[in-house]
């Protein structure tokens, strides 16, 4: 275990929140981990985007793009940076971050706190080499919540390497009403036809970042709107609002539940996106990988990369490099010479 380790653990002492905040400013400082050279094995292309490699950091940790170098230094493949919304917003009243140690899980009722779309993109602005993605949401109180994700693309539009549509958070009111049909296809269709009106110096791709609780049919409708607006893929899962089989204090708090939890729901919901999608849209794997055996699991059922996050609320910053040396020796305990090969490999 790295001191970084020691030092993420040690944090627990603090207010979840506040170890958050102070973990952002140790980074900005220079003080996170060096995640060395990654296994050849593990470089993937998605979505026309190069990876180095194919474990990438989820949004929440860096909601306002304050670390994106140092989190790809510490050994990430791509960092995702939001929910931003146009304008600044303080989110829910703390507490809203609660630990479940029992659980090794996370509730957030975070609300999409950040600082607004202009600082988020001075920074943006200075990024240099590295896969960096911008998670567009819209403020709480927006008349026109749609306008709100187009502008998010327009302002962000040439700083970011992709960007996600988020509108599976359960802590904006009415947000998850966006993935029904009707809805989804006017959201899409706006968001398609303001990318079409900018302009493109290669391929930027536009994912839609979706809950892991959707009813019977949900899925497929989701799946042929996005095929329909020219997105170039679907982000499963967000967290959830399910506490089936928890042990913590903490489990009745309101908010998205994230960690090991919702690693089966999520995976069970990628693998329908995957039949429904047959290859016609990336997928990203998302919600409960805190190791090798995880991340396996989610390239398996359909996913061409993946995502985490709240494993390092009790791993460290050292996780990242546990899980990609474990993922690089499953696939090639299993034969395969690249994560491509073991995509949907069931």
């Amino acid at each position: 275990m790295s001191l970084h380790d020691i030092a993420a653990r040690a944090l627990h002492v603090l207010d979840p929140e506040d170890a958050h905040r102070f973990t952002i400013r140790a980074l900005a400082a220079g003080l996170g981990p060096h995640g060395g050279a990654d296994d050849p094995i593990l470089a993937t292309t998605v979505a026309g985007l190069a990876l180095p490699n194919c474990v990438g950091l989820a949004p929440g940790f860096d909601k306002n793009a304050e670390v994106f170098g140092p989190m790809l230094r510490a050994g990430f493949g791509f960092v995702e940076c939001g929910t931003v919304t146009p304008l600044p917003q303080a989110g829910n009243p703390r507490p809203r971050l609660f630990r479940l140690p029992e659980d090794r899980a996370v509730i957030n009722r975070m609300g999409f706190n950040n600082e607004g779309l202009e600082a988020f993109a001075a920074r943006l602005a200075r990024r240099g080499p590295g896969v960096v993605g911008a998670n567009i949401g819209a403020n709480k109180d927006a008349e026109d919540r749609i306008a709100d994700y187009v502008t998010g693309l327009k302002r962000l539009w040439g700083l970011a390497s992709y960007f996600t549509v988020n509108i599976s958070s359960p802590n904006t009111p009415g947000l998850r009403a966006l993935q029904t049909k009707a809805a989804l296809e006017e959201l899409l269709g706006r968001v398609a036809e303001a990318r079409d009106a900018l302009p493109r110096e290669g391929l930027v791709p536009i994912f839609l970042k979706v809950a892991p609780d959707l009813e019977d049919g949900e899925v497929e409708a989701i799946v042929e709107t996005v095929v329909g607006a020219g997105l170039s893929g679907i982000i499963v899962s967000n967290t959830t609002v399910s506490r089936e089989g928890l042990a913590s204090a903490n489990a009745s708090e309101t908010g998205g539940l994230s960690g090991p939890p919702l690693m089966a729901l999520s995976t069970r919901m990628l693998a329908a996106f995957a039949q429904a999608a047959a290859g016609r849209v990336a997928l990203l794997g998302a919600g409960g990988i805190a190791s090798g055996a995880d991340a396996y699991a989610k390239i398996r059922a359909g996913a061409e990369a993946v995502q985490l996050y709240s494993a390092m609320v009790y791993e460290g910053p050292g996780v990242v490099t546990r899980v990609k040396r474990d993922l690089a020796a499953r696939l090639r305990a299993d034969g395969f010479a690249s994560v491509a090969q073991a995509v949907g490999a069931r």
